[in-house]
């Protein structure tokens, strides 16, 4: 592999002039809270027992793994979308 290749598959997404990032939030049914992840930060990984408290330590986490990560961007705020996904169930009437 060669150092233009290298380069190039070191630029982070945070590189990107119009960047957003997307974290995937999901019931744990079993564990009764919501968890968070992303694949645009290393490190994501939070988890609460409401969507509100979810959110908080989700910016809170990102500011800070942007920061210990090196992460850049020359956006003066970095819009963050959190996407839920909750899997619920109702009875068949025809059963």
């Amino acid at each position: 592999m060669n150092v233009t290749m290298l380069m190039k598959r070191s630029v982070r997404r945070f590189d990107l002039k119009n960047l957003s990032i997307v974290v995937r939030a999901f019931w744990d049914d079993e564990a009764q809270v919501w968890v968070a992840t992303t694949s645009d930060i290393d490190g994501l990984s939070v988890e609460a027992e409401t969507m509100e408290l979810l959110r908080i330590k989700v910016l809170d986490a990102l500011s800070d793994l942007i920061e210990l990560n090196g992460e850049t961007s020359n956006l003066p705020e970095i819009p963050v979308h959190i996407v839920a996904e909750q899997t619920s169930r109702i009875p068949n009437p025809a059963f």
